[in-house]
């Protein structure tokens, strides 16, 4: 027997939906229950990115690409540059790195909050505004299968970027100590 984790997924996400809906003691508004918040960022088309590690690193080097290409352009600019072109290219490369950096800070903030909302024993929310925030506390099914979803979807996603997030930012750490300590 082969398990399928996606089918479980739907599973679970099937049975919450139905869960919610026949439980009228739920305050909690569809839009900010944590399994229908995971769902909208899944769907998201920058959030989606990081699903697979691959795909998520093919996007950010198409990023850094463009953002090098542009920092190129900028430092071009430079009439001390034009004189040391090999600083030139190391320093548009190395900076170029903060688009990448700041996209995954982005994308780990976002995941992150959902998987906090999704281990969470208790969810907070809004009904109509800012100023009337509640606070209700899930069921134990509900919290079990929410817990399943962070374990099995989200924390994969954060494990992913966080080690993405450190090869870029080591990246970015030795090309400031070259730039400290080699004189070009």
């Amino acid at each position: 027997m082969i398990l399928n984790l996606s089918g479980v997924m739907e599973i679970i996400l099937h049975s919450h939906e139905y869960y919610f809906m026949n439980d009228s003691k739920c305050p909690v508004p569809k839009e900010q229950q944590p399994t229908n918040e995971f769902i909208e960022l899944s769907k998201s088309s920058i959030f989606s990115w990081p699903k697979t590690k691959k795909s998520l690193i093919l996007v950010l080097i198409k990023f850094w690409l463009v953002s090098f290409a542009l920092f190129l352009v900028i430092s071009s600019g430079s009439v001390y540059f034009q004189t040391a072109v090999l600083k030139y290219v190391l320093l548009s490369f190395f900076s170029s790195l903060s688009v990448p950096i700041l996209i995954s800070i982005k994308l780990y903030i976002g995941w992150n909050h959902i998987f906090k909302r999704l281990t969470s024993e208790k969810i907070e929310y809004e009904e109509s505004g800012w100023y009337d925030g509640r606070v209700w506390i899930k069921p134990l099914t509900l919290k079990e299968k929410e817990s399943l979803i962070a374990s099995i979807e989200v924390k994969p996603i954060l494990k992913n970027l966080i080690q993405i997030f450190s090869i870029i930012l080591v990246l970015a750490l030795s090309g400031i100590l070259l730039f400290q300590y080699i004189n070009f």
